[in-house]
């Protein structure tokens, strides 16, 4: 029991900005300042955080800002584009993300592969996201490899995050990606809701892929948004200016089993808080507390 008490304190809970201001929707919070945004995820309790768009580029700033408020940078998105763009361009892109990040004393880049995405054209549907071609997948796996390599050089975790919109969304698309990637180099950010959304099962999914996941992202899905959605029409954005995403606690997501999987199986790294909703109509700070408090009621202490 002592021993499985040590494992369970090694999970720490972030909460990223996106709950205050969507990048992919800039206008979406856009009055919050970073102070605030940061000031009131040290208020609802919360250990650690994501880069977002208003945070300095520049880390001595971002340190002692993070600092002031008690909380340590995590990880942080980063889109790669190597099925459209030079290999050699999209590598030194991440090594200099990776190279920031371990300035700044991060743990993990959480990678997407965004050519031809839709998840940020409010305007395209979900039916237009992009598929890979067998050379398009042999080039992506290959470049996702190096990045790894490029990665643990500089002691950062890839933590490949599989997003609606992309080319990495469904439960075939996810399981390829994990079949023919290095685990030595590329792993896994696992988002419950983006799971959700694509019509995987979270719970099933997590219990089955524990050895590959190092980052996890807690988004809880609104049944009754989801089922109104249209693929064939509806764009992703429309369905989060819908409210189709919430904390954890407040949908349809079975995080108690999911928290006991992690915890009974020592889960040592950062799981981060994401709902991606207006704060004009949902209250930042009170969905942080509010989840915070449902976390708290389902995890062992």
């Amino acid at each position: 029991m002592n021993g499985n008490s040590e494992n369970i304190h090694k999970i720490r809970f972030g909460i990223a900005p996106i709950n205050w201001n969507n990048d992919d929707l800039p206008e979406l919070g856009s009055g919050y300042s970073l102070e605030r945004i940061l000031s009131e995820m040290n208020q609802a309790g919360y250990e650690g955080t994501e880069l977002g768009n208003k945070f300095p580029n520049e880390v001595s700033a971002l340190s002692e800002l993070l600092n002031t408020f008690n909380l340590k940078l995590a990880s942080s998105w980063h889109s790669t584009y190597f099925v459209l763009n030079e290999q050699e361009n999209e590598l030194k892109n991440v090594e200099e993300k990776v190279s920031f990040l371990k300035e700044a004393n991060a743990e993990v880049i959480n990678i997407a592969e965004c050519s031809g995405s839709v998840h940020s054209d409010i305007n395209k549907s979900l039916a237009a996201k992009p598929i890979l071609s067998d050379p398009d997948w042999e080039l992506l796996i290959g470049s996702l490899n190096i990045a790894g390599e490029i990665c643990n050089d500089y002691g950062i975790r890839l933590a490949y995050h599989h997003h609606m919109g992309t080319c990495i969304q469904t439960n075939e698309e996810i399981k390829r990606l994990l079949k023919f990637t290095d685990p030595n180099y590329v792993n896994l950010c696992v988002d419950t809701g983006h799971l959700y959304y694509a019509g995987i099962d979270p719970v099933e999914f997590i219990e089955n892929n524990l050895e590959r996941i190092v980052h996890v992202h807690f988004k809880d899905v609104r049944k009754e948004e989801f089922n109104k959605y249209d693929s064939s029409s509806d764009s992703f954005l429309k369905t989060i200016l819908s409210g189709i995403f919430t904390v954890p606690g407040d949908g349809c997501i079975d995080f108690s089993s999911i928290v006991k999987i992690l915890q009974q199986n020592h889960y040592n790294g950062w799981i981060i808080v994401e709902a991606e909703q207006d704060p004009d109509k949902a209250d930042p700070l009170h969905y942080a507390i509010s989840s915070r408090n449902y976390l708290n009621s389902i995890s062992i202490n």
